[in-house]
């Protein structure tokens, strides 16, 4: 999926347990990890929104785009 979840990142970076973060967020320790491993087919803007507010970070630090094919990014980038 060229969609990049960096979620361990910020763990990281904020001493964070994956748990205190689901508990913080209201979310259940296993549908984190579903999003966290890049399994997640969709996330709610909420989630996102919570998830940002309780590590104090932009949801560009926890989501990025990576294309699975090169040619695609220099067929869209000038």
């Amino acid at each position: 999926m060229p969609i990049t979840v960096d979620i361990d990142v910020m763990l990281a970076k904020r001493k964070m347990s994956v748990g205190e973060l689901a508990d913080r967020v209201g979310i259940t320790p296993a549908n984190l990890a579903v999003l966290k491993n890049g399994r997640a087919k969709a996330v709610r803007f909420t989630t996102l929104a919570a998830l940002c507010g309780v590590l104090d970070c932009q949801p560009g630090d926890l989501l990025r785009w990576e294309a699975e094919d090169p040619a695609i990014t220099e067929s869209v980038v000038p």
